[in-house]
């Protein structure tokens, strides 16, 4: 999804239908792997909430790779401290067991 969503930010000069048309084409690609992931996911046990806040963090290490490397954008501090409150995220919710 990343390069999807984000991908057409270097080619702003392409019409904006263009553009959505060919995000959809490469965001299918992408569903096509998600759903199924999300569904072994739950058959093995874990929750909604566990399959999201693991979702997000991949999100984020993927988009922070994709605007370093591709968008050639800056990865500050604040953004780095962030990335730690989602790592806590991830620690409150695989580090205690359901209730």
């Amino acid at each position: 999804m990343t390069f999807a969503w984000y991908g057409h930010l270097k080619f702003k000069d392409v019409p904006l239908w263009q553009v959505i048309v060919i995000s959809w084409g490469i965001a299918l690609f992408e569903y096509m792997l998600m759903v199924p992931a999300n569904r072994l996911g739950a058959l093995s046990g874990w929750s909604g909430f566990q399959l999201k806040i693991t979702q997000e963090v991949i999100t984020v290490v993927v988009f922070s790779l994709f605007a370093v490397l591709y968008l050639r954008e800056r990865l500050t501090w604040n953004y780095a401290m962030a990335f730690v409150c989602l790592l806590g995220a991830v620690f409150f919710t695989f580090g205690f067991r359901r209730g």
